[in-house]
């Protein structure tokens, strides 16, 4: 049984792990899903090595959803670097998914964008594990999480 990590906070204001989790079980069968929630995305790097190093996942997602302010920019780009440290140090993929709250015109664009995002991600983590074939094939399209695919360039 292979097993995923799904790692997301309370800061949140969307319960994008609860979504992950929700897509990861309708269309995996045979797969163990561990979830940590954590107060903030600073917390989510140890919390996602923690769930590969001490829980055995072999692959993580990491769910967040920065504020508006400048303060709140800055904390998520910390806590992409310490994922990417994360991932470094345990040779793991930690797929992170954060949906900035300045991404939407209101709450409820921002529900369905934070819901969107987090159910294309862990399409994208089963891939990752079970068919990585399909990643390949999509390679330079222009593919989108969360909002419509961009497309390629000619």
């Amino acid at each position: 049984m292979r097993t995923i990590g799904i790692a997301d906070t309370t800061f949140a204001r969307f319960d994008m792990g609860g979504a992950a989790e929700d897509e990861l079980k309708s269309i995996a069968d045979g797969i163990k899903i561990l979830r940590v929630t954590v107060p903030g995305m600073k917390d989510l790097p140890v919390a996602c090595k923690k769930l590969i190093e001490e829980q055995g996942c072999e692959i993580v997602m990491a769910l967040g959803m920065p504020g508006p302010k400048d303060k709140d920019k800055m904390c998520a780009h910390e806590a992409s670097t310490g994922l990417i440290r994360a991932q470094l140090m345990t040779n793991t993929h930690i797929i992170e998914v954060f949906v900035h709250e300045d991404e939407a015109e209101d709450d409820r664009e921002l529900a369905s964008l934070a819901e969107r995002r987090s159910r294309d991600h862990a399409v994208n983590v089963h891939r990752l594990l079970f068919r990585p074939q399909d990643l390949r094939r999509n390679a330079g399209k222009g593919r989108r999480q969360g909002f419509e695919d961009a497309g390629p360039v000619q």
